[in-house]
């Protein structure tokens, strides 16, 4: 007789090793929910409210008709102009700083990872001095980064530039690095052993099948940088945040409205050369054609913004002297509680904030994809358009109208933000999905729930989860910076500071931004490591 004990051995009784682990963070996740849910302030029955709904409802509604004064629509397309032009030279020397940094950086040209070399101590020190670099560029939020160097370079849009040039930077040198790293070692191996050098192997084994994810991936960056340049205004960086800053504080809905519009057929403009870039690479032709137009896009650019830039040159003294002065922090312990207050403020605004747009991504991505009902998929579309397309710092001014001041606004105004975004991530996760299983169900007879919940969420749910983590990584930078609006977390302690010249307590504030952006960054890449 077979001992009891032997049992799971059985293959047909093998236990999973990460069972444990997944029911206690099963447990575990709701629970940390319910506890930013308390500690945050937000409740979902104000958004139900009668006197909220009336409050947003009459906000709103002036939003329509949409302005359309000659004057405005003058000033809306030139300043629309200089969106798209600060938005692309910004991705540019983002490209020009994270490419380098991730053909540097990348484990998948380390020759010690391909052909068990042994590297150098000096290497060693490089990478890991660019790798905290790439950390600093990107733990800053973008708007902080314009907030400092308007101080250097003046109003306008230069600022605006290097600002999205800084953050952006060290955010595709991380991608960028990520996705080399997932590629099939075996071509980059075989390069490393013959002799081949870091750019060898990047051009003819890691480039080839890595192309359609980084192009992809460095469009989706130019949307998000047209939506950051689009409220740089609020802090003196031109662009189209200029008159939506204008407009909110003189209460002028109409203009607002007109203004929403606008970035919504951004966005779709940006879809719609994401769609048209992947199908250019298909062929040679194809490549030269979006090169060209890669390359004549940023003349335009230039050629309009440098008269400009001639008008407000560069201080770099100024620079240097103001970046001398937040180098001295205020370490006192009551402003350091109170920072700490902020940091985990601002810690479970994101982390609510995102799971709720979790929610809200799911439930919108099948009808948008193609999988969905045909009837059901363009009014979807345009509603993710919407959402994502208008700025997070927007939907934060409109959720203090509904929620009031404090840092249940944050949550507000992120999950509604992202639940644009991810709904789109989500949706284009099912069109690429195999048919297979979902052909299988169907001619057992299976009706669409079943398949929906045994064919495509079983290969869905991990990349969504994915994307999920990485946006929480983007998310804890956007709700340091709600506080501009009122929102709560470390921007509001920031705002404050920098309104009264406390350099010292604005330094702190960065540096626990920078904190912060780090260590959720590091607990976002343990997690997804352990969904591989």
């Amino acid at each position: 007789m077979l001992n009891e004990r032997a049992m799971p051995d059985r293959p047909g009784h093998a236990r999973d090793p990460a069972l444990a682990a997944r029911l206690g963070w099963l447990i575990a996740t709701p629970l940390l929910l319910l506890a930013a849910m308390a500690y945050t302030g937000f409740d979902p029955r104000l958004l139900l409210d009668a006197n909220t709904l009336a409050t947003l409802g009459g906000f709103l509604r002036q939003f329509f008709p949409p302005s359309h004064q000659p004057d405005f629509l003058a000033s809306l397309l030139q300043q629309t102009v200089t969106t798209l032009a600060v938005a692309s030279l910004g991705t540019l020397l983002a490209m020009l700083i994270g490419l380098p940094a991730a053909l540097l950086t990348s484990r998948a040209l380390d020759r010690d990872a391909l052909c068990g070399d042994v590297p150098s101590r000096p290497w060693r020190l490089l990478q890991g001095s660019l790798r905290a670099l790439m950390v600093i560029l990107r733990g800053v939020p973008d708007l902080v980064w314009a907030l400092l160097l308007v101080r250097a370079a003046g109003l306008g849009s230069l600022p605006g530039v290097l600002a999205l040039g800084l953050a952006y930077g060290g955010m595709l040198g991380k991608v960028y690095a990520e996705i080399l790293e997932a590629q099939p070692r075996e071509p980059a191996a075989a390069l490393a052993a013959s002799g081949a050098g870091r750019l060898s192997i990047f051009t003819w084994a890691l480039l080839p099948q890595a192309m359609h994810e980084l192009i992809s991936y460095s469009v989706y960056r130019w949307e998000c940088a047209i939506r950051a340049s689009a409220v740089m205004g609020f802090v003196g960086a031109g662009g189209l945040g200029l008159l939506l800053d204008t407009a909110i504080r003189m209460l002028d809905g109409g203009e607002v409205g007109a203004l929403l519009l606008v970035f919504v057929l951004l966005v779709a403009l940006t879809e719609l050369v994401s769609r048209l870039a992947r199908l250019a690479v298909e062929s040679r032709r194809g490549g030269l054609l979006l090169a060209g137009g890669f390359l004549a896009l940023q003349g335009a650019a230039l050629y309009w913004l440098w008269p400009q830039w001639q008008g407000s040159p560069f201080n770099v003294g100024g620079l240097l002297h103001f970046a001398g002065e937040l180098l001295h922090l205020n370490l006192a312990p009551a402003f350091l509680l109170k920072v700490a207050g902020g940091m985990l403020e601002t810690l479970a605004q994101s982390a609510l904030g995102t799971a709720l747009a979790f929610i809200g991504g799911a439930l919108l991505a099948l009808p948008a994809s193609n999988r969905g009902p045909r009837w059901l998929r363009l009014p979807v579309r345009l509603l993710l358009n919407f959402l994502r397309g208008t700025p997070d710092l927007l939907w934060g001014a409109i959720a203090v109208l509904a929620l009031s001041l404090g840092p249940a606004a944050g949550v507000l105004a992120l999950a509604m933000h992202t639940s644009g975004v991810l709904g789109r991530l989500f949706a284009q996760t099912l069109e690429n999905l195999p048919p297979e299983p979902e052909a299988a169900l169907l001619l057992s007879g299976a009706p669409a729930p079943a398949r929906l919940a045994y064919g495509l969420l079983p290969q869905a749910l991990p990349q969504w989860i994915a994307y999920t983590l990485y946006r929480w990584e983007n998310n804890i930078r956007i709700a340091a910076i709600l506080g501009l609006v009122g929102a709560g977390g470390l921007g509001q302690q920031l705002y404050l500071a920098m309104s009264l010249f406390q350099l010292r307590n604005a330094a702190t504030l960065i540096l626990a931004m920078l904190l912060l952006s780090w260590g959720v960054e590091c607990l976002s890449r343990w997690l997804r490591r352990g969904l591989e």
